[in-house]
């Protein structure tokens, strides 16, 4: 699935569920997105990571819907690649609200940036 296919389908899901309703504010969204890459940076810090050698998570994906939630919740829910996938939804969710072809931001983006210079001229 390309990206902004995906993000529309991450914003109607959260149009479903409730999130849309009133008045959207973009710096509520953004702090939203920031909560999920603190997050995502207690994890590390945690060591909380999914464990790939029991499984891999791709074996979820047939299980019925109640055993994939109790597996799911007991394996990778707030796990390092739960919250990085949280920062991707939140961010995807915004890019279709806000209409935006991130795909085309994305690879004009990469582009520029393969052309600049080391390091982007900066220490770090």
């Amino acid at each position: 699935m390309k990206i902004n296919e995906l993000s529309k389908q991450i914003h109607a899901n959260n149009v479903q569920k409730g999130f849309y309703e009133g008045e959207k504010n973009i710096g509520e969204m953004l702090a939203l997105v920031h909560s999920e890459v603190s997050e995502a940076l207690e994890c590390d810090r945690k060591e909380e990571y999914f464990k790939k050698y029991q499984y891999p998570l791709s074996n979820l994906k047939q299980l019925p819907d109640l055993t994939f939630q109790i597996q799911f919740f007991n394996d990778v829910k707030d796990t390092f690649e739960d919250e990085l996938a949280d920062i991707m939804i939140r961010v995807m969710a915004l890019a279709a609200f806000k209409n935006i072809d991130l795909e085309s931001h994305i690879s004009a983006k990469m582009r520029y940036n393969s052309l600049r210079e080391f390091k982007h001229g900066k220490k770090y």
